[in-house]
């Protein structure tokens, strides 16, 4: 029986990782079929069997979705003066909204070198393709439901390096979780500097730091729920095979998150996180100048913050009508009139969706995809029929 042991894993598992990655070669590759019927991981056996009711589940997806978005669509808009709208827009400052597009790709390469020191942790890739994996991925969260580009970006660093795929995905939620820890407890703090704001941002300064101490101390004790972890395996009532590669998914699932539990690397991390949101402020500050509109920074913050966490409500694809209302509801207790908070919005969500389609599309023409491909990484590719356990 071969497990995986801390970082390495088995001759078998390695075999195995490569054939889940290279599921459409033809014909299949010479060791998979050697396999003896452990030719997919768990998780491709999964993930064909969650495709026997995608189509049903994208249905149901896109309606509650749609409908969420519709919702707080029309929220948000009830009210709003659009010749009012199209004055602020056209006023805006030009030569510096240039200058903002022409720095917008620091921000995506600074992301990519926090994720990198993750990914390094197991192995050595490149910077330049940790950026364009992250460039497609940002392109799936615009165009593809259900936040699907994080998918898009884990199996572009599958397919293109030595890591197990469940180590990529786990890097890559483990740095979403660290992001929402991170400005709930920095938002938190920011709500505390802010001068007369309402009484429902007190409250909710109060939960988000409660949910912040909760989140950290999660975090925190992960790594030492492998014993648990493993005994629980152990007792499943499933065959000696299927719980050997529970086993291995749970290492690699370890790994990842123990990958922030070294502490030079966690100082990297940190060090890049602040960077990056400060600069994620700072845009939101600029954009608002641009307009002749004011934020602070501690509004910047909050509003950022909003933004993060809205992004876990089912919308359409760019968070139509969700970035819509909170930007109503988070600018509005501040001074700003509907007319502005939307005109701000719109012009945030222009300036991302040009940035992120232009190096999407720059992405894809390096790794030779089409957006197809993105649709068939935000599948989960399943196998093919004559690939299963024999």
């Amino acid at each position: 029986m071969h497990v995986y042991v801390g970082s390495r894993y088995s001759t078998d598992a390695k075999i195995e990782n490569k054939c889940f990655r290279d599921y459409q070669a033809q014909p299949p590759h010479a060791q998979c079929g050697a396999m003896n019927g452990r030719r997919l991981t768990v998780i491709n056996r999964l993930l064909a069997v969650m495709k026997l009711n995608a189509n049903s589940g994208r249905r149901w997806l896109f309606a509650i979705s749609f409908a969420v978005s519709a919702v707080l669509l029309y929220l948000a808009l009830r009210g709003v003066e659009w010749s009012r709208v199209g004055q602020i827009v056209a006023s805006a400052r030009w030569p510096v909204l240039l200058m903002s597009v022409v720095l917008a790709p620091i921000q995506p390469l600074l992301r990519a070198t926090r994720w990198r020191v993750l990914l390094n942790a197991e192995g050595r890739i490149a910077l330049g393709t940790v950026f364009w994996a992250n460039s497609a991925g940002y392109f799936g969260n615009s165009f593809l439901p259900g936040r699907a580009g994080e998918l898009v970006r884990t199996m572009m660093i599958s397919r293109r390096s030595n890591l197990a795929t469940p180590y990529v995905l786990t890097t890559a939620l483990a740095e979403r979780a660290f992001d929402l820890l991170f400005l709930i407890i920095a938002s938190s703090i920011a709500l505390a500097a802010i001068p007369g704001k309402p009484a429902w941002l007190t409250s909710a300064s109060h939960t988000m730091a409660a949910a912040g101490i909760v989140a950290a101390i999660g975090l925190a004790f992960i790594p030492k729920t492998e014993r648990l972890m493993t005994w629980v395996l152990t007792k499943l009532p499933v065959s000696a095979r299927l719980r050997e590669k529970l086993l291995g998914i749970a290492a690699q699932v370890r790994l990842g998150v123990n990958a922030l539990h070294q502490p030079a690397r966690l100082a990297r991390f940190l060090g890049l996180t602040i960077v990056i949101w400060t600069g994620d402020v700072l845009i939101v500050m600029l954009t608002a100048y641009i307009l002749h509109l004011y934020l602070s920074f501690p509004q910047g913050l909050l509003l950022v913050t909003a933004l993060g966490l809205s992004s876990a409500i089912p919308s359409t694809p760019g968070y139509v009508g969700v970035y819509q209302f909170v930007a109503v509801t988070v600018l509005t207790p501040f001074g700003f009139t509907r007319n502005d908070a939307l005109a701000y919005i719109l012009m945030v969500q222009v300036l991302g969706y040009l940035v992120t389609t232009v190096l999407g599309l720059l992405a894809l023409w390096k790794f030779n995809l089409s957006f197809s491909s993105l649709k068939s990484a935000e599948a989960a590719p399943a196998p093919r029929p004559e690939v299963g356990v024999a």
